[in-house]
């Protein structure tokens, strides 16, 4: 796949597109993590794409740049002869997203998650994950989707056929604010797992959601549990991994408790990197032969079974 990136006028908001000639894969399925708190917005998980193809990045509850102001996700469109990438942006409302049905609220039209009321956002239970002893001002609403299509991008052969409404457009021509700081974090760390590609998860990202930006230890927890779940993670490589994660929390803290409880960009990207590799190793131990005991005997006998010379064995 090759990827072109086409410079348009400064003035423009985006100042780059990205423009592939291969579409997006379809949007996976993936349940939406509790909301850490009051004031945290839904922003959902997308195809993005660097050096090595499409990578997913998972949707996460953040904060907005200013209080009023509501995500636009961004999204792919046909331009004519690539599909091109659209960025995601804040304002005071919900643009044009091509139409796609990211779900948690994200139709394709609009916003029905929830709304600013005198400086407090109002949640919408029936499509928020909501926990009402850490939210306090919610409501419930039906909502109906049309459009159940997890088709990805807009335009083109098989894509979405949805265009511009006058609310939209109008919304376009309003003050624009680009993704905040934690947000592009949160996108340079997902390009940075190799188990967020889809030529590695083949459209089934490790880690589709997350509950926060940099909440990485919680969600690789979370891998780790499954892997042992499943009789991926051996008994060493599960204590590998969790006295890995204990040494990155370890020089977390001590690196918080020196300078005023924050992380400098150096340490930030010392402490991403060391999560990176621990990610990998993950991927790594969960599709290794490398299994429990219990597992190794079960697939021993699916093999002897199925080649005919195995006895069966009553206990």
């Amino acid at each position: 796949m090759a990827a072109a990136l086409i410079l348009v006028p400064a003035a423009s908001f985006a100042g780059v597109f990205i423009s592939v000639n291969i579409a997006p894969p379809v949007l996976p399925v993936y349940t939406q993590p509790l909301c850490p708190g009051d004031g945290y917005l839904w922003t959902p998980g997308y195809w993005a794409y660097g050096q090595e193809g499409y990578y997913w990045v998972p949707g996460v509850w953040v904060r907005p740049p200013q209080v009023g102001f509501l995500w636009t996700p961004g999204y792919w469109g046909w331009g004519g002869s690539a599909y091109i990438f659209h960025a995601g942006y804040w304002g005071p409302h919900i643009g044009f997203y091509g139409g796609v049905n990211y779900g948690f609220g994200y139709t394709g039209r609009g916003y029905e998650g929830g709304y600013w009321n005198h400086g407090v956002f109002a949640y919408n239970r029936s499509v928020n994950n909501i926990n009402v002893t850490n939210v306090h001002n919610v409501y419930n609403k039906t909502v109906v989707v049309n459009n159940y299509n997890r088709v990805s991008y807009n335009g083109g052969r098989g894509g979405l056929q949805v265009r511009e409404n006058a609310q939209e457009q109008a919304a376009m021509r309003e003050q624009r604010i680009p993704p905040t700081a934690n947000q592009i974090s949160h996108r340079d760390a997902a390009a940075q797992d190799r188990g967020q590609l889809a030529s590695v998860n083949h459209g089934r990202p490790q880690v589709a959601a997350m509950r926060s930006v940099n909440e990485r230890a919680f969600n690789q927890q979370q891998r780790v549990a499954n892997g042992v779940r499943s009789g991926q993670m051996t008994a060493g490589e599960t204590r590998n991994i969790e006295n890995r994660e204990a040494s990155i929390n370890r020089e977390t803290a001590n690196d918080r408790s020196a300078n005023n409880g924050r992380l400098t960009q150096q340490q930030h990207q010392q402490i991403n990197q060391r999560q990176n590799n621990v990610s990998r190793s993950i991927n790594n131990d969960r599709h290794n032969a490398a299994r429990q005991p219990q597992v190794q005997r079960q697939q021993q006998a699916r093999q002897q079974g199925g080649n005919g010379g195995g006895r069966e064995e009553h206990r």
